[in-house]
């Protein structure tokens, strides 16, 4: 069953707060980073590596924040470009109808509930975080 008018606005609407909200996170950590960690680990004299690698990690671990809600705001881009040419909702493996209530959960959602699971068992292995 397709979206209804009232269902996409509703979607629409939890895209643009997500977005707006993702870019104010992005924006305040930006701004406050400066590596503030770093700065007031390495500030602090004689630094010994370990204070050193400690400040790297966090510089790190803040830079990694950055880019995963980076790329969360290009998924909602990406979801928005999907909605202007009607493919919103649709998924990009089978076609069918992906539910409201994934939707709802996760409105960037590109597959239906089915061909996400079998892509998640095929690419399992690529997707395996390090650090």
């Amino acid at each position: 069953m397709a979206l209804t008018p009232t269902q996409l606005a509703r979607l629409d609407d939890e895209l643009t707060s997500r977005h707006e909200a993702l870019l104010e996170e992005v924006r305040d950590e930006l701004e406050t980073s400066e590596n503030q960690q770093y700065v007031e680990l390495i500030g602090r004299t004689p630094a010994d590596t370990g204070d050193e690698s400690v400040g790297d990690i966090l510089a790190d671990l803040n830079l990694g924040i950055i880019d995963r809600h980076i790329q969360e705001i290009r998924d909602i881009e990406a979801a928005r470009a999907r909605g202007e040419d009607g493919s919103f909702g649709n998924c990009i493996d089978c076609r069918a109808d992906i539910g409201f209530e994934r939707l709802l959960a996760y409105p960037t959602a590109k597959r239906c509930f089915a061909c996400q699971q079998q892509h998640e068992k095929i690419y399992a292995h690529t997707a395996t975080p390090t650090l």
